[in-house]
């Protein structure tokens, strides 16, 4: 799916199932303590996928650890993005001289639960949703605006390391499979991310991915 939204020089690596066995890193291994079979599933899998994309860009296959925020720690030299939701897992990685910066996220495509969309969403948000559920009622706009939210987080920490909460970005979701997302911190060394999203059967993505600047 991802593929799809992200120019080729972005090593992009899905799957859909746990069912192949994932050697971790002992310092990995370290990171999960007594960690329940799901979640040690699906984050063995996401970083056989980030490894993978690594080779895909000829860098050697390293130990993917949290940061301080939760956010992936990449090799010198590698930008990326990890995901993952039922039935779903991906990383997308490139070179720093090609991107900045990168952010996906997966999400089923099911309605958000209750209080998600009021929890997330500010007002202009809000008053564009009435209009996409109308262009398109297929589409589970509150659960696509959650995803364009995560993603545009993910591309916004690794540049920035400040906190940015679901009220600091208004975004703008097209019914054409792109979004606009515009940073509202009055301080913000960004002004915004331009993205693009996809739903396809019963999963949806969104992905952003900044040019390298220079």
């Amino acid at each position: 799916m991802l593929e799809q939204l992200f120019p080729s020089p972005i090593a992009v690596v899905e799957r859909y199932d746990d069912d192949e066995p994932v050697e971790l890193f002992p310092e990995e291994e370290a990171q999960l303590g007594n960690a329940v079979p799901k979640r040690r599933f699906e984050f063995g899998t996401v970083r056989a996928c980030a490894r993978e994309a690594m080779r895909a860009l000829d860098v050697a296959p390293a130990a993917i650890l949290p940061g301080p925020k939760r956010e992936p720690l990449w090799p010198d030299g590698v930008v990326g993005s990890l995901t993952h939701c039922a039935g779903y897992r991906a990383a997308a990685l490139a070179r720093t001289s090609d991107f900045e910066t990168i952010g996906i996220d997966a999400e089923p495509h099911l309605p958000a639960p209750d209080g998600v969309l009021g929890a997330i969403a500010i007002p202009a948000e809000l008053g564009r949703m009435a209009d996409l559920k109308a262009e398109d009622p297929k589409i589970c706009w509150d659960r696509l605006l959650f995803s364009a939210k995560e993603t545009t987080y993910k591309a916004w920490f690794p540049v920035t390391r400040r906190w940015l909460g679901f009220e600091d970005a208004d975004i703008t979701l097209g019914p054409d499979g792109t979004f606009h997302s515009r940073i509202l911190l009055p301080d913000s060394p960004i002004t915004g991310f331009d993205g693009r999203w996809l739903v396809q059967g019963d999963l949806l993505v969104t992905a952003i991915a900044v040019p390298a600047r220079g």
